[in-house]
């Protein structure tokens, strides 16, 4: 498992730690996929109410993944946006 650096920045909403926490939980389990670090970069954002969106982007030796989900709520977009992310490593 390689160890993955990540950034969690916010958009338009107060930062919470739970957030931030439980989109570094996700990322970190994608380490199992490298042997090399990876570096991610996470994007939480707050259009509306019905319009809150996670995107991600993990740099993994010289390539990079990319994915973005909206949702009513910013946990299932995280959830969302980490399957979405899992698939393109398979």
């Amino acid at each position: 498992m390689s160890e993955v650096k990540v950034s969690v920045p916010f958009r338009h909403t107060q930062p919470t730690e739970a957030l931030k926490d439980y989109a570094q939980e996700k990322i970190h389990r994608l380490g199992k996929y490298f042997s090399r670090p990876l570096e991610a970069h996470v994007v939480l954002a707050v259009e509306s109410k019905e319009c809150q969106i996670a995107e991600v982007e993990l740099h993994t030796h010289g390539t990079i993944i990319h994915g973005k989900e909206q949702t009513l709520d910013l946990y299932s977009a995280i959830d969302l946006v980490m399957d979405k992310i899992e698939r393109q490593i398979k």
